[in-house]
């Protein structure tokens, strides 16, 4: 982190000149792709923001039950979803990143999808689309076990990988970068916590992996591209509690602390909540 301090900025590749990398990455001709319905053509149940920041929680434990591939998409366009290409160029998603840089590229594991069969793919953002990249059989236990065995990864209907291309937020930012990257992953998971709330499903976000292990599966070499973070997506198995509800006077005090006169007495996070 030391070198990531604004303090040890350098002139970055942009102001250089130096023309800037694929906004994403590309693919052989040769592969299979395969389309995802548009998102504007997507239906799903509307759920007040609110309710849906309200019950986020991370779920381990889905139900047999696929997610349809138009929910898949959902999914996808609320992550990493391109409302446009500008002249820069560069891409305006749904998601936050610095300098609209979105260095990630989105790797699925998906074992149950309708209309999918069970490997690894890739998602084409721009195009809105999906490529094949393995369909080889136990890859969901491998990623499991680079996970220290998380067995989330194999009970989920999809597990979300991202991976971060390097130089795509480095060419302006330099070692800064590396920062932007990390706080770009969380803004892509809260959305998919948000979304997938819509979808009757929940999420566990991974980030205890064996990084060598899981970027050899992804065939990527940890460097110029490496996996920064995981999300495994299910079914909720039935439906749940609604949020507790708590009297207008719940102290917002911390434990043993004083309000002292004339604060009233809030308490935002009981300790009952589990995060």
């Amino acid at each position: 982190m030391e070198k990531t301090q604004f303090r040890y900025l350098e002139e970055s590749d942009q102001r250089r000149g130096v023309p800037q990398p694929p906004l994403e990455l590309g693919y052989d001709d040769s592969v299979t792709v395969i389309d995802l319905p548009a998102p504007a053509d997507i239906e799903v149940g509307a759920i007040d923001l609110r309710k849906a920041i309200e019950n986020r929680r991370s779920v381990r434990d889905y139900s047999e039950q696929p997610l349809t591939l138009g929910e898949l998409s959902f999914l996808l366009w609320c992550t990493q979803g391109v409302k446009g290409v500008v002249a820069r160029p560069a891409t305006l998603r749904t998601v936050p990143s610095a300098g609209a840089r979105h260095a990630f590229e989105t790797y699925l594991l998906v074992n149950r999808v309708e209309g999918l069969r069970a490997g690894l793919y890739r998602f084409l953002a721009i195009e809105h689309k999906l490529v094949e990249v393995s369909l080889e059989s136990g890859l969901a236990d491998r990623v499991a076990e680079a996970c220290l065995g998380q067995r989330s990864v194999t009970t989920s209907a999809v597990a979300f990988i991202w991976a971060a291309v390097t130089y795509r937020m480095v060419w302006r930012y330099g070692q800064r970068g590396y920062r932007y990257l990390h706080l770009d992953a969380g803004h892509v998971c809260q959305n998919l916590y948000l979304a997938a709330e819509a979808i009757g499903s929940g999420v566990c976000a991974i980030g205890a992996f064996r990084d060598d292990q899981i970027n050899g599966l992804l065939g990527i070499d940890g460097k110029e591209q490496f996996v920064i973070y995981l999300a495994a997506v299910g079914k909720k198995k039935q439906l749940e509690a609604p949020p507790r509800k708590y009297p207008p006077s719940f102290s917002a005090i911390p434990q043993g602390a004083s309000p002292g006169p004339g604060t009233p007495s809030r308490n935002l996070f009981p300790s009952s909540v589990t995060a």
